[in-house]
């Protein structure tokens, strides 16, 4: 595959793929260098790095507010789509808040957050779910586009070390058992075509970070979509995760991420790395060991000999919990895979 270097600067596309909180704080990061589109033009009317920016979103969640609605209206789980619309919202004061407000009280309301309801609506009201997503982005006036990567109601399968199989989203995150392998039902599930255009039009496409079972693997499981990443001619980054998950990927080094990525994809679909290498406060790597967690070990040597070119800087935000820190991330990608490359 060719790098994100075209020697011109011209915007890049770049198309993120994930779920949960990950996909969110990267989005956040990323919305700051998205330009907005000329009226009078077509074009951006901005001097900014980043024309389009198009979220890929993981539709698997059965738990809490999302998986009640889904459940009672037979629509794709809102929640991690909620997220990403006011992690790319331009008021996240106010109608960002709204969206993530959560009712504490209320027969049939209470754990609701606002968005949810909000996009169910609309769901109801347009009888499709991607137009619904539009229209929040339209109400938020977010930077960039969101897509579920599948309109179909799919539940994630996981089959165990053991033998066993676990159905759900949420009793596979809960699960201490070695996940061997997971799988979409129903198989072949379809990807919306603008994923697909996408995909093959874009320039860098972000993987990560987030729950490698749960949040980045189910996209990667939809029909054509992991074809798509292998024709593309963008760089393909996967940005690593900070912590193991127990359970999930307790005991995984960065280079067996990938290799599990690359497993259910069938074939090669990255190029790059990120990795942080900043250490985590003492304070709170015990409480992360208590649970069974720890810092993702990087393995370098291996992942040269997958043929993956790494990149290492200081991502860590820690704010009672271990998160990337939104704005170095940024700048790291955009240093990288966008700014060194047009100097090329």
């Amino acid at each position: 595959m060719t790098d994100a270097s075209a020697k011109t600067n011209k915007p890049l596309r770049i198309v993120a793929m994930g779920g949960g909180t990950g996909l969110s704080t990267l989005l956040r990061g990323l919305k700051r260098y998205v330009a907005r589109p000329s009226r009078k033009l077509g074009g951006p009317d901005e001097q900014l790095p980043i024309g389009d920016l198009v979220a890929v979103v993981t539709v698997t969640d059965d738990g809490g507010s999302s998986g009640r609605l889904r459940r009672e209206y037979r629509i794709l789980p809102p929640g991690d789509i909620r997220n990403c619309l006011v992690a790319l919202s331009q008021d996240e004061a106010l109608l960002g808040r709204l969206f993530q407000y959560r009712f504490s009280s209320g027969r049939g309301l209470r754990g609701h957050s606002f968005g949810n309801l909000f996009v169910t609506a609309l769901t109801q009201v347009t009888g499709d779910f991607t137009e619904a997503v539009r229209l929040c982005s339209e109400v938020l006036a977010i930077r960039g586009r969101i897509f579920p990567s599948t309109p179909q109601l799919v539940t994630l399968e996981a089959a165990l070390s053991d033998g066993s199989v676990v159905c759900g989203e949420t009793r596979i995150s809960r699960t201490r058992k070695t996940i061997r392998r997971v799988r979409l039902v129903p198989r072949g599930a379809r990807p919306l075509p603008e994923v697909i255009e996408a995909i093959r039009r874009a320039d860098l496409v972000l993987v990560g970070p987030g729950s490698l079972y749960t949040s980045i693997i189910p996209n990667l499981l939809v029909s054509g979509v992991a074809e798509a990443l292998r024709k593309t001619q963008a760089t393909r980054v996967y940005i690593a995760n900070l912590m193991t998950q127990p359970g999930e990927s307790q005991g995984y080094s960065v280079a067996d991420h990938v290799r599990a990525i690359h497993e259910h994809t069938r074939g090669r679909i990255l190029d790059w790395v990120v990795i942080n290498h900043q250490a985590i406060s003492p304070r709170l790597l015990r409480r992360y060991r208590a649970d069974g967690a720890e810092p993702v070990a990087t393995d370098l040597a291996e992942l040269q000999r997958m043929g993956l070119r790494c990149v290492f800087d200081d991502l860590i935000e820690e704010d009672g919990v271990v998160r990337h820190a939104a704005d170095r991330l940024t700048r790291l990608l955009l240093e990288e895979f966008v700014l060194r490359r047009n100097r090329a």
